[in-house]
C-alpha cells in the first residue's frame, strides 16, 4: 500500500518505521495541512496530528476521496461532520481512541463488567489515566471511550466528568506523569473491597501498529468503522 502520513510527531515516526517494516510505501511525511498535491496519490492517509488542526487535515483528505485512518483525540464535537464527509465523497473513515490490539479487548472486557455492575448498588465507579506530560488533551480518548463503554452498559451513570465521580457524573482522573505512554484503569469500590481491571502500555508500538493493520484492512472499503470492526469484537 502507499501510505501517506498527517502529522509526523512521535507516533507518526513509529507509525513509519512499522509500515515500512510491514512492506508498506509512505508516500508523504506532513507536518503541514494536507492538499492533493503534497498528499501524492495515497491509497490511505494515517492522521495523528493535534486537536486544533484534526478535523481540516481528515476533511481536505476525504474531500480528495482518501480514506482515513484518525488516532488524534479532543476534537470529536466534530466527529459526526467528518463521517457525514465521508459518505458523500464515497471514501472511509476509521477513529481510534487507542490502536493497541490489548486496550481494544480491554474496552469489551470494561463494557461487560459495566452491564455485571448495573445491578449491584453497593459499588461506586471510578476512572483514572495517566499519560505522558507532552500529551495535549485531558481526560484521553481512551479514558472517555472506557467512560462511554461504563455508560452505555450501565444506567447508575448518564455522563462523565473530570475528577471524582458524583451522582451520575462518572468521574475521570486525569494524571500527566514523565513519560508514561499510557495507563487506565476502572474501580468499582464498596465500603469492604475493590475491583480493578487495568491496561498499562509499555511503549507506543502497539499503537502504531494497530493503526498500520486498520490502514491495511480499509483498503477499498466505504463507510464509517472503528477498530471493533477491524477486529472483529
Amino acid at each position: 500500500m502507499k501510505i501517506a502520513l498527517v502529522g509526523y510527531g512521535r507516533m507518526g515516526k513509529i507509525i513509519d518505521e512499522i509500515a515500512l517494516k510491514r512492506g508498506h510505501e509512505v508516500v508523504a511525511r506532513l507536518k503541514e495541512t494536507p492538499t492533493a498535491e503534497n498528499l501524492n496519490n495515497p491509497d490511505v492517509v494515517i492522521e495523528f496530528s493535534l486537536p486544533e488542526v484534526a478535523f481540516d487535515n481528515i476533511k481536505a483528505c476525504l474531500e480528495n476521496k482518501i480514506p482515513v485512518i484518525c488516532g488524534t483525540t479532543g476534537w470529536l464535537e466534530r466527529k459526526d461532520e467528518v463521517e457525514k464527509l465521508a459518505v458523500e465523497n464515497g471514501t472511509a473513515f476509521l477513529y481510534g481512541s487507542n490502536f493497541s490490539l490489548g486496550v481494544n479487548l480491554f474496552f469489551a472486557l470494561n463494557e461487560k463488567l459495566a452491564d455485571l455492575m448495573k445491578n449491584v448498588d453497593e459499588y461506586s465507579c471510578q476512572l483514572e489515566e495517566i499519560h505522558h506530560i507532552h500529551k495535549l488533551d485531558a481526560p484521553s480518548g481512551t479514558a472517555i471511550s472506557l467512560a462511554e463503554g461504563i455508560i452505555k452498559n450501565n444506567t447508575k451513570f448518564d455522563a462523565w466528568k473530570l475528577e471524582e465521580t458524583q451522582e451520575k457524573q462518572l468521574g475521570i482522573f486525569a494524571i500527566r506523569e514523565n513519560e508514561v505512554p499510557g495507563t487506565h484503569s476502572v474501580y468499582y469500590r464498596s465500603e469492604v473491597d475493590e475491583i480493578e481491571i487495568k491496561h498499562k502500555a509499555y511503549n507506543r508500538n502497539g499503537f502504531a501498529l494497530g493503526a498500520v493493520v486498520a490502514a491495511e484492512w480499509i483498503k477499498d472499503k466505504k463507510g464509517n468503522f472503528t477498530m471493533k470492526d477491524v477486529l472483529g469484537l
